[in-house]
């Protein structure tokens, strides 16, 4: 069987089994990378750009390595290479729990409980709960589904597309990273930069695809790409600029704003300006944007794996 149909079905069938599943309770692989990751970072730890490089290289080449050995191993079989695949898509899109996080938070706001919302809302994002009222953990929300429609599905589809398992695998690898060590903190600032650094990279490309099927999919379309156009780039984050500004286009709604982190307090641009303030309803309409944006992530994704397969002499 051709390389390009083991994705068309493979993906399909995982991205499918997250529909239906979920990520597991127990074990799931990309906390078991992550168990891995920490350790390395136990043993490399330097407070210097070159060791957190390395650290960079060692988990993201091992995890694509590996990955790289299986897809090898079972080339001969294609129900095996098919199934590979789906079991690599399944372990590493996360859709469907963003989906139930999302809205297990807007259930907790309907019912007037606060208290629960800002216990939940670390399932999604790491702001400080605390620090926000109703409308903000709202909002938090709903930037939190756009960003992650496009690093824990559309991102993995795309390179999964470009490179099969490994690509699959090692975009995952790389987000994880990012999540672990590349922020600003004063232990990660210089040792996880060639982490966010690599995470920028890697996630442009399904970043600004989750942008134009945000504007596809969404409500207001002409809002969608008004908003990327006039407010992505005032975003501090190269990738989550054009997702987060597409998607409050294509809601109605401002996103951005004062925000805190670990108690640290950022004042970001606000995208979509003349939308309005977001509100507890939006959650649902946020999470089913996701889920359109997902679907058709994959139907360009396969379709792109195919067209390019043919085009080939």
């Amino acid at each position: 069987m051709r390389a390009d149909r083991v994705f068309a079905y493979g993906a399909t069938a995982g991205l499918l089994g997250d529909l239906l599943l979920g990520d597991p309770r127990r074990g799931h692989p990309v906390a078991a990378f992550g168990r891995a990751a920490g350790a390395v970072e136990r043993v490399l730890w330097r407070d210097h750009r070159g060791w957190g490089a390395l650290h960079t290289a060692v988990c993201v080449g091992g995890a694509a390595g590996l990955a790289a050995l299986a897809s090898r191993a079972v080339r001969p079989s294609p129900a095996a290479s098919v199934a590979l695949t789906a079991a690599a898509t399944w372990a590493v899109v996360g859709g469907t729990s963003l989906g139930r996080e999302a809205r297990a938070v807007g259930r907790a706001l309907e019912a007037g409980d606060v208290d629960a919302a800002r216990e939940r809302l670390p399932h999604l994002c790491g702001r400080d709960p605390q620090a926000l009222d109703p409308d903000g953990i709202a909002r938090a929300v709903v930037e939190s589904v756009a960003e992650n429609t496009s690093d824990a599905v559309v991102g993995a589809l795309v390179w999964g597309a470009v490179a099969g398992v490994p690509g699959l695998v090692a975009f995952r690898a790389v987000n994880t990273l990012d999540a672990m060590v590349g922020h600003k903190s004063a232990r990660h600032r210089r040792y996880g930069w060639a982490s966010a650094r690599l995470d920028d990279v890697a996630g442009w490309p399904g970043a600004r695809l989750t942008a134009v099927l945000a504007a596809v999919a969404g409500d207001d379309p002409r809002g969608a790409v008004r908003a990327w156009r006039a407010d992505a780039g005032l975003h501090p984050s190269p990738n989550a600029g054009p997702v987060e500004a597409s998607f409050a286009g294509a809601l109605g709604v401002r996103l951005g704003g004062t925000l805190s982190y670990g108690g640290r307090v950022e004042h970001r641009p606000v995208l979509n300006g003349s939308g309005r303030a977001v509100g507890v309803h939006d959650i649902e309409r946020a999470v089913r944007l996701s889920r359109r944006v997902s679907r058709l992530a994959l139907g360009v994704c396969v379709a792109g794996r195919l067209l390019s397969k043919g085009a080939r002499p």
